[in-house]
């Protein structure tokens, strides 16, 4: 489709100029008359060119762009001049300029659901569904301050995960680094030294030499490997089978699996009871539910629960058969449904499974850092014993 630039009059006799998308130019004075739109002049929209790197958009910046949007809406504020604001005081440039396009889109029609939903990378299923439903019942500002709670809860697990991990990830590329130094440079220069006093050498002190002349002799292909390895394992995890596959492993991964089991329930009862308050049907919003799972494995059990529930099984029931979510939860919405307020139960969930997993992250960090220093310690200190080995030899010999 070719996108159109055009200057118009809306049925309120205001000027106004956009940007319209359709297969031809009589295609798109057909679509703008359909919203009683008067088309004044009107071309294609030139092609614009850009070598600018595109910056990545943060769940933190779309729960701040939220945040202002729904400050904004509740102050009164037209839903144009919102998006004007929002794309002139927004930082993250790439989140700027989809803004930009849905203020032109909204200028030229379109609902502010339909106008979000043409960029999926920046705002998923979820967001443009809750936005759908805010436009229908005419609460939109409460739909945006609930749709922010949830991005920032959203963030805040993320955030407390990420931060558990940073400790030992650092350790752990520390190790590798020094790990290959040593091998790379250091051993180098005792394996000559030892080749110039000849003798026997102790058996570390060989295997120590022979792992670092691969590492000498095949460092590219070394190379090679991880980064083909990372490549096949990323186009693996892309296909359905593999996400399937690899999201099962991880789950059975003890410590991890069980921080990842317990925010993927805690993601699922944030993100279904937010759903669910705003208005969506419950099959509606366990479909969109299961599209923002971020497990694959959920999300299968997901769809099996959808086509029971739509058979005529409650919730609980379904929940339960999939293997996936403990007692208590399948519990608390069963009572909930009861009571109908199945929203109200699984907020509760969430705010219990977000204590576990911060029980879940602090037991993690106690266990890997003293592993990781441990590791480093060996690795490090068995290369340096290996290569001084030969030296007590020599020493003992003199005396």
């Amino acid at each position: 489709m070719t996108k159109y630039l055009y200057k118009a009059i809306d049925s309120s006799s205001s000027d106004i100029t956009g940007e319209i998308e359709a297969d031809s130019q009589d295609e798109a004075v057909d679509l703008l008359r359909k919203k009683n739109i008067r088309v004044l002049s009107i071309r294609k929209s030139p092609v614009k060119f850009s070598f600018q790197f595109i910056s990545k958009v943060k769940l933190v910046d779309i729960s701040r762009f939220t945040r202002q949007f729904a400050a904004m809406i509740s102050a009164g504020l037209p839903l144009v001049q919102c998006m004007d604001i929002l794309n002139k005081q927004t930082e993250n440039k790439t989140l700027a300029s989809a803004a930009n396009q849905v203020y032109s889109d909204i200028q030229g029609g379109s609902s502010l659901a339909e106008a979000l939903e043409k960029h999926p990378r920046i705002f998923n299923d979820l967001y443009c569904s809750m936005i759908a439903a805010g436009e229908k019942s005419g609460n939109l500002d409460l739909i945006l301050v609930r749709l922010a709670d949830y991005l920032e809860k959203a963030h805040s697990l993320m955030r407390k995960v990420k931060s558990a991990m940073t400790y030992p990830v650092i350790i752990f590329i520390v190790a590798i680094c020094a790990t290959v130094l040593l091998l790379t440079v250091v051993v180098p220069k005792f394996e000559q030294m030892f080749i110039d006093l000849g003798g026997n050498l102790p058996l570390p002190t060989l295997i120590v030499m022979a792992v670092s002349g691969f590492f000498q002799n095949y460092t590219l292909l070394i190379l090679l490997i991880i980064f083909a390895f990372i490549f096949l394992l990323r186009r693996y995890y892309n296909t359905e089978k593999g996400a399937y596959m690899l999201d099962s492993i991880l789950l059975k991964i003890p410590v991890i699996g069980d921080i990842q089991r317990k925010s993927s329930i805690s993601r699922f009862s944030q993100t279904l009871s937010t759903l669910l308050n705003s208005g969506i049907n419950i099959l509606s919003a366990l479909e969109t539910t299961a599209r923002t799972a971020g497990n694959k494995v959920l999300e299968k059990g997901i769809h099996s629960t959808i086509e029971k529930i739509s058979a005529g099984q409650p919730i609980a029931e379904p929940l339960d058969n999939t293997g996936l979510f403990p007692p208590m939860v399948i519990q608390m919405i069963a009572v909930g449904e009861k009571t109908g307020d199945v929203s109200g139960m699984l907020t509760k969930v969430s705010t219990f499974y977000e204590e576990e997993v911060d029980t879940a992250v602090d037991a993690l960090t106690s266990i890997l850092e003293p592993i990781m220093i441990v590791l480093l310690g060996f690795l490090i200190g068995g290369i340096l014993i290996a290569m001084y080995l030969p030296m007590f030899e020599i020493i003992s010999i003199v005396e």
